[in-house]
């Protein structure tokens, strides 16, 4: 039988939601981004957490103390991908910082440059993914202008990725780039197959109440989910994982959660097991 991880590498990357795979009722799974509550362990210490918390996946966020970056040699690198090997945890992306917003050339080029370093780093490591993001529309340029660089990066970004096996998520992130019609502009500008966005559940996605219209406009393009507080927070997860239920999601959905635990491994379990509530098909 083939392994399942190694299957999720033979995926399609277009469409970016396909045929679930069919581990439980909702077809996807629960991981974390090691922003907030995982940034100060090591990285034994994340998959030891995420593993006895029962979560399936791990987004390695830049900057943190897990200390896997674009820096580390290629001997650290086949450790990190022959640890992950060895869990029950699957390294399924990283968190990079890269931002292609700026109107200034030389610093767009820059960012790219970055952002390729962490492509190479996910190949080497066995993810599947590298997470960037726009943060803004600067003041005095036309927002048609941005929108077209940040498609532009993107696009170049999405080239490089595919040929090294590993795909490239815009964040739906920014103080004015979270709108969910300039995120799908920013897709639009993009055109390339293997350049998809991050959902970041956003309370701009929602409209009367309900994330389903923006939801159905990006649709299309949703390759990785990022949740957040689901034990206190009032966004509408539950209609949230059932629009990525009908729509047969079948990759992860990333806790990240802005403050920290003191008991980070109880905080997840509880986490998991809201989850699993809100994920409930017969809810």
């Amino acid at each position: 039988m083939t392994n399942r991880r190694d299957f999720l590498k033979t995926l399609p990357l277009a469409p970016a939601i396909s045929t679930a795979l069919a581990q439980g009722a909702p077809g996807f799974h629960l991981g974390s981004i090691t922003y907030n509550v995982l940034k100060d362990h090591d990285l034994d210490g994340v998959i030891g957490i995420l593993e006895a918390a029962g979560f399936e996946g791990v987004e390695l966020r830049t900057g943190h103390k897990h200390g896997v970056e674009p820096s580390i040699s290629a001997a650290e690198r086949a450790r990190v991908r022959k640890r992950f090997e060895k869990s029950k945890v699957r390294l399924v992306g990283y968190g990079a910082n890269c931002e292609f917003h700026s109107p200034d050339a030389a610093e767009r080029k820059k960012q790219v440059e970055e952002a390729k370093q962490f492509v190479d780093l996910a190949r080497d490591t066995g993810a599947r993914g590298v997470k960037v993001r726009p943060n803004d529309l600067p003041a005095g340029v036309p927002q048609e202008t941005t929108i077209a660089n940040i498609g532009a990066c993107l696009r170049e970004l999405g080239e490089y990725g595919a040929s090294r096996g590993v795909e490239i998520w815009l964040e739906v992130h920014g103080r004015q780039t979270s709108v969910p019609k300039i995120a799908a502009a920013i897709m639009e500008a993009t055109r390339h197959g293997n350049a998809g966005l991050c959902w970041n559940s956003n309370n701009v996605d929602i409209v009367n109440g309900s994330v389903e219209p923006s939801f159905r406009l990006l649709q299309r393009w949703i390759r990785h989910v990022h949740i957040h507080e689901l034990l206190k927070d009032a966004y509408p997860y539950q209609e949230l994982f059932t629009l990525l239920r009908k729509a047969k999601y079948d990759r992860y959905t990333m806790a990240e959660v802005g403050a920290g635990a003191a008991d980070p491994e109880g905080y997840l379990r509880a986490y998991r097991n809201r989850w699993l509530e809100l994920t409930d098909s017969k809810s």
